[in-house]
């Protein structure tokens, strides 16, 4: 008690406000213990079963005092007193570890099935009635009465139904080192909220959308931030109801949505692997760490949190997920990006390319499954695309680094030039060569002739094409092609599709992939014996 005394004496020297110190006595004695006790003096009352404080906020001076709810309110928020905002804590029966806890962003009580499963789960659910595009200082106000005075855990999740999304995003973006997560439901937007969608990326903030199909703000909000979120490497997950327009909010079963929240809360910071600690690492939104790869795939099925609808998912929480580094090595003239798998196969086998595979490309997403290091090389500002010397040092780098010593070369169109190139110089470390739609029409400075001119080189390197029987580059040299291979013995193979130049990836990638694992890790995933 000593100890609590002198902590009041503190906030009333600070704040000269006695009846803050009270209402920070009354909940430093609650969240120091893992039950609220006996003799707590606030006034307090029932909030679907829990225990629920009611505060009142003073507009001008922000400081806070205990209130009451106002009679007849039942589970409502009612109308603050003129000149304050109302300000509502509900705590759980017993406290998880950490006191995580969930920021409802507006419309107190409409739809609580969430919180009420995150209450039993130990979380605290908090919410003050202000606009924080008006009132952010209020906003502020209560963070640091809750995390800082109350013991609450530092980051809240933030839950918002249209405004509420709005508002959580406009918080959110603002001090995204608050934020352990948001889920929008048909959430509205402001440009401010837009502008600093990349903040949370940096922070690296889990984001899941529950929209209508037919909801009019899904294409110009949920879709934007989507978009936005993926473009700079951020985890969006999205689940669209087929049917419904911007009500009925939430999921009729909360489980998934406190799932979601549940696990964002419990992630830990991983350590940078070896082969990008202790180099100049990059990230588009200007923090380290990794970015993330993953499928942006369509699934139409049942939710079991939702049996009303038939239901649209995509994103972070319905396909695996691949953490994606970007970073610089001394000398090259760009950045190196590696999409690492979850889990390594034996052997290390990476995949070296020039051009950035694209979220809708199957081989990648497989090989990725299978255990492999997609690794894109640094293609300079000045200049030719690529430099040899740069090249050669982005393979002396992860071998380094315990990769194996063949790499698979892989592109697409006309990057295809570049790889082959790459190859051409260096069939000894090649495993094999892999290209969707290849034009090597183009020249590339690794190499003193053009490459149809070079392929003497790869007389003993396995090498697959798979072309869309109508598309125009190969339409016009392909023959003379598969003709200069066949004049040197090579090991060339051809996979023919009925499309044109586009899409780059291959209708069915399984053929491809068993060629790589052929080359490389064995399709039972053995390494395969390397000639020194």
């Amino acid at each position: 008690m000593k100890k609590l005394s002198l902590r009041k004496t503190k906030i009333i020297a600070l704040c000269h406000f006695t009846i803050y110190s009270t209402v920070c006595c009354i909940a430093g004695t609650l969240f120091a213990q893992h039950d609220v006790p006996a003799n707590l003096t606030g006034e307090k009352s029932l909030w679907h079963g829990f225990d629920r404080y009611d505060f009142a906020m003073n507009a001008e001076t922000l400081a806070i005092s205990p209130s009451k709810a106002p009679e007849n309110a039942g589970n409502g928020m009612g109308e603050p007193d003129p000149g304050s905002f109302r300000c509502i804590l509900v705590v759980p029966k017993t406290f998880a570890e950490g006191n995580p806890w969930s920021w409802r962003g507006c419309y107190w009580d409409h739809e609580p099935q969430t919180e009420v499963e995150l209450l039993k789960r130990g979380f605290c659910i908090a919410y003050i009635n202000a606009d924080p595009r008006r009132n952010l200082n209020a906003w502020d106000a209560w963070y640091k009465f809750l995390a800082e005075e109350c013991g609450l855990a530092k980051k809240s999740a933030f839950q918002g139904m249209s405004r509420g999304g709005e508002n959580s995003y406009t918080y959110g973006t603002t001090f995204p080192e608050r934020v352990a997560c948001i889920y929008a439901d048909n959430p509205g937007s402001n440009p401010q909220m837009f502008e600093g969608i990349y903040r949370l990326a940096a922070h690296d903030v889990p984001l899941l959308h529950v929209n209508g199909s037919i909801d009019p703000l899904m294409p110009r909000v949920s879709d934007v931030i989507e978009n936005a979120y993926t473009s700079v490497g951020g985890r969006i997950s999205v689940i669209i109801k087929d049917g419904p327009g911007h009500h009925p909010h939430n999921l009729q079963h909360p489980a998934f949505i406190a799932d979601f929240i549940e696990k964002s809360f419990n992630e830990n910071p991983r350590e940078l692997p070896a082969w990008c600690s202790h180099r100049v690492s990059y990230r588009p939104t200007g923090s380290d760490g990794p970015l993330y790869f993953y499928s942006l795939e369509n699934k139409y099925r049942r939710l079991e949190s939702e049996p009303r609808w038939w239901v649209t998912v995509r994103g972070a929480e319905f396909v695996p997920v691949y953490d994606r580094y970007e970073f610089r090595l001394r000398g090259a003239g760009g950045s190196v990006t590696v999409i690492a798998p979850q889990k390594a196969a034996e052997g290390t086998p990476w995949v070296l390319r020039v051009d950035e595979p694209t979220r809708d490309d199957k081989v990648t997403l497989a090989l990725l499954e299978k255990g492999f290091h997609i690794v894109t090389g640094p293609v300079a500002f000045n200049g030719d695309a690529t430099n040899r010397e740069q090249w050669q040092g982005v393979y002396n780098h992860f071998m380094e680094n315990g990769f194996s010593r063949k790499v698979v070369l892989m592109s697409s169109g006309g990057a295809a030039t570049q790889n082959y190139a790459w190859a051409i110089n260096h069939p000894d470390k090649t495993a094999c060569v892999y290209a969707e739609n290849p034009n090597l029409s183009g020249r590339s400075a690794m190499l003193d002739k053009p490459v149809m001119e070079s392929l003497e080189a790869l007389k003993d390197v396995s090498v697959l094409n798979v072309v869309g029987k109508d598309d125009p580059w190969y339409k016009e040299r392909g023959k003379d092609l598969e003709k200069r291979f066949t004049d040197i013995g090579g090991k060339f193979t051809v996979l023919y599709e009925a499309k044109g130049h586009l899409p780059l990836s291959p209708n069915d990638p399984n053929k491809v992939v068993e060629f790589i694992l052929d080359a490389t890790i064995g399709r039972d995933g053995i390494v395969m014996p390397v000639t020194p």
